[in-house]
């Protein structure tokens, strides 16, 4: 007989929660105003607000060739709409730099219609970081295969020596840790002090490649932000991008890291049973970090929003936060409206008896993130027109990034002084109930190729891409 299962003592005070847990996702806040010039032209600083970051000339931004301002247009007013962010964000080994530019549109007869917010991304190719890349990825497979080298000749060497133990053929210098059996049998060849300094060198080339790819890391990056800031000293006056509307002054945007409290402990775990996270194992990511909270199911229930009270839940651990970013990562749903339904369908389930003598107990069925899985719920989420590679959560906008613009924008004009012209238009204006301006969506998904692909539709590699990325929009409870 199995012995009783003890109970773990725990609480749901705050006492027992004990340290907070680190995820997967980044989080933007705000950090106050950008007043250097060099890094109000440098395009490696993320913010929000202001006007995009010019780079390399006075007509172009990110890429070498300036976009046309209709990128920032609403597709319903076409007026040219307002910088919500720009993020610095190249992927992770490759030679693209890489910033995202998302713009949206505050006149209230666009809210709550596609084509209001829009995202676009800039790469630009970077020759000196592509050569480190490069030299990079030689020396990690020159390493890979020579420890493939060394593992064979030590499986065979071990074969030998269990193939005939009284052998003397198969008797070396390193089964003596004096090193004399060898020479004094003349057995095994010894190696020459040449052979020896060879392997001595070719190990500390080994640790020498290592320590360079860690100090070319941090070259490549210092070398870069420094370029990128001898690059940008030039001004927008020659551009039609200067007379866009912006959210003024433009404000930092630093990255933190999520912490949430830890899941309280069960009351009770049945002997032999094991906890996993089946779709965390199937990713098979993380980098070490608790990325639990992203998978965890939705339950199927519409008597009350639960997506909404877990959309302010979560929030509540970091108030401030603008952006969430994880890069082909889970994003946090607003609401239960279609969008939600596309992103997390219902899950198939099996059909409850009908015979009265078959009892069953069912489960109440749960959601989880799979845009592409169900061909039952509808398909938002279209692949890249270019590559044809399907489209991977970036990052989200979040609520208080309204209240952050509208906050900043209101001291701007505070502070400022109106001409007659200027405080003669802005009486009209309100005459014609054009003050009441102002975006109401509850979060904004951006969604970016998985290959961040920039080729042409000849196939060609280009150096300098300007592509729009999909955005999905989850519009303020009404």
């Amino acid at each position: 007989m199995a012995p009783p299962v003890e109970e773990e003592d725990w609480s749901d005070s705050d006492e027992d929660i004990g340290s907070e847990v680190e995820t997967s996702v980044l989080l933007g806040v705000p950090d106050g105003p950008i007043t250097s010039g060099s890094e109000l032209a440098d395009a490696a600083v993320s913010r929000i607000g202001g006007h995009p970051v010019r780079v390399i000339s006075t007509n172009a931004f990110l890429p070498a060739t300036e976009p046309p301002i209709s990128s920032s247009q609403c597709q319903n007013c076409s007026f040219p709409m307002e910088l919500l962010v720009q993020m610095w964000c190249p992927f992770e080994n490759s030679p693209m730099d890489r910033a995202l530019y998302v713009w949206g549109c505050a006149n209230p007869g666009c809210q709550r219609k596609d084509g209001s917010v829009r995202a676009w991304r800039g790469l630009r190719y970077n020759d000196k970081y592509a050569a480190k890349l490069e030299a990079k990825i030689a020396r990690k497979r020159e390493q890979e295969e020579a420890m493939r080298r060394a593992a064979e000749q030590a499986d065979k060497a071990k074969q030998a020596a269990q193939s005939n133990p009284f052998s003397m053929k198969s008797t070396s210098a390193a089964s003596n840790p004096f090193g004399l059996g060898a020479q004094i049998f003349g057995g095994a060849k010894v190696p020459t002090s040449t052979e020896n300094s060879n392997e001595i060198e070719e190990d500390q080339a080994f640790e020498n490649q290592e320590e360079d790819d860690t100090e070319s890391d941090a070259e490549s990056s210092s070398s870069s932000e420094s370029l990128l800031t001898a690059m940008t000293r030039t001004t927008l006056d020659e551009s039609p991008w200067k007379a866009s509307p912006a959210y003024m002054p433009s404000l930092y945007l630093s990255t933190a890291s999520e912490y949430l409290p830890p899941k309280p402990k069960s009351k009770m775990i049945p002997p032999g049973a094991q906890i996993s996270d089946p779709a965390a194992d199937e990713r098979g990511r993380g980098g070490g970090k608790d990325i639990s909270w992203a998978f965890e199911p939705y339950e199927n229930s519409l008597e009350v929003d639960q997506v909404f009270e877990r959309f302010t839940k979560r929030v509540e651990y970091e108030g401030e936060q603008c952006i969430r970013y994880e890069l082909n990562g889970t994003p946090l749903p607003f609401s239960s409206d279609k969008i939600f339904q596309s992103l997390f369908p219902t899950p198939i389930t099996d059909p409850l008896p009908v015979i009265k003598p078959d009892f069953k107990v069912v489960i109440p069925p749960r959601r989880v993130y799979s845009p592409y899985s169900s061909p039952s719920s509808p398909r938002l989420l279209s692949p890249c027109p270019i590559c044809k590679g399907k489209r991977i959560f970036e990052c989200q906008l979040m609520p208080n990034l309204i209240n952050i613009l509208r906050d900043s924008s209101n001291k701007s004009e505070s502070k400022k002084k109106m001409s007659d012209e200027e405080r003669h238009a802005a009486v009209q204006k309100m005459l014609k109930g054009g003050t009441e301006k102002g975006m109401e969506w509850g979060t904004c998904m951006v969604f970016s190729c998985e290959n961040d692909c920039r080729v042409d539709a000849d196939g060609k590699e280009l150096k300098n891409v300007w592509r729009e990325e999909h955005v999905l929009v989850q519009w303020d409870v009404v």
